[in-house]
């Protein structure tokens, strides 16, 4: 007599969730986070448009429809569409293996050039007059150093190097490494502050069950490294996080967002009415070091674009006005 295949010990393994399948693929292939959450909330998007409608239900018609709406009732930028269709297309082409073919007839919203916003030295000064503590440090870290406000929030204590004068951006956009540098007045200020992620780090230790997150696989192939310093956060979170199915407490970096409302309430302090934020600290330091006669090149590398066009932007930054004079003068 044959078994019930509802009894028999050999099972077939349900098969993930859409969603979930999304975020599997997206993890070997070491997206960032930023870049899953924003994929995740354009696929749901894209199925609750169409009701709920499954996508192997669906085609280029339904994405042409859905990605038209987002550039002419929603008014979305160019940038904003553009991501939402490559979300959409990742899941056809990597998770569904089904070829939408090209998409015709699309009504790309138009792309507007945007000068970054740049502070002057005057106004990074008064800025850092109405900041204290860490989110001091941070700011002048950012302006000093070009990092991403990301990126400097996931400083690792080995990736400063006080002798060298270096800073080690780890994973930065594009999945790539580089060196940037690090401020000679700053390095009296690290080092104190790295005394005091030193202290923390030893209450950690103490309490035990306290690590901190390691990308990728490094905490199977390195098991003691999460419990060591060098791996601890430049700037942890005062609060832990706790990972149920692991059952440890795990000291992250501090949030994005507790930084930029510090950030956002020194600006209005100090009364410097450009829409400052954070990252205007990062396009400052690319002006202001052009300005010093550094090559367009070096800043380049100390950025992390890829390609010097994009370096190029902060050219027309420093070109405004000049040469020209006004009738009034």
């Amino acid at each position: 007599m044959r078994a019930d295949s509802s009894t028999s010990k050999y099972k077939i393994a349900a098969q993930p969730r859409l969603l979930d399948q999304v975020r599997i693929v997206m993890r070997t292939g070491h997206y960032s986070n930023r870049t899953e959450k924003a994929y995740i909330s354009w696929i749901k998007r894209f199925i609750l448009f169409h009701n709920k409608r499954h996508p192997k239900e669906m085609g280029d018609e339904e994405i042409k429809s859905f990605i038209n709406n987002l550039a002419t009732n929603h008014r979305v930028s160019s940038s904003t569409q553009n991501q939402a269709l490559q979300a959409i297309l990742f899941l056809y082409k990597q998770i569904m293996k089904k070829d939408v073919g090209w998409i015709e007839d699309i009504k790309f919203a138009h792309r507007k050039k945007h000068l970054p916003v740049v502070l002057t030295k005057d106004e990074v000064i008064k800025i850092f007059e109405n900041l204290n503590g860490v989110s001091l440090l941070i700011s002048k870290l950012i302006y000093g150093s070009g990092t991403r406000l990301n990126e400097c929030l996931s400083l690792r204590v080995k990736d400063v190097d006080l002798e060298l004068k270096t800073i080690t951006v780890r994973d930065g956009k594009g999945e790539k490494d580089r060196l940037t540098v690090l401020p000679d007045k700053l390095i009296a200020e690290l080092k104190a502050h790295i005394n005091k992620v030193r202290n923390l780090y030893k209450k950690d230790i103490e309490r035990k069950n306290i690590e901190v997150p390691l990308p990728y696989a490094l905490a199977k192939k390195y098991p003691n490294a999460s419990k060591e310093l060098a791996w601890h956060y430049l700037f942890p979170a005062k609060s832990l996080v706790y990972n149920k199915e692991e059952k440890k407490y795990y000291r992250v970096h501090l949030h994005p967002s507790t930084f930029q409302k510090e950030f956002k309430n020194a600006v209005r302090k100090s009364d410097v009415t450009k829409q400052a934020s954070p990252h205007t600290l990062r396009h400052s330091f690319a002006t202001h070091l052009l300005q010093n006669g550094y090559d367009i090149r070096t800043v380049q590398e100390l950025l992390g674009h890829n390609s010097v066009k994009t370096t190029m932007i902060y050219t027309h930054v420093l070109n405004r006005g000049i040469g020209v004079r006004s009738p009034l003068d």
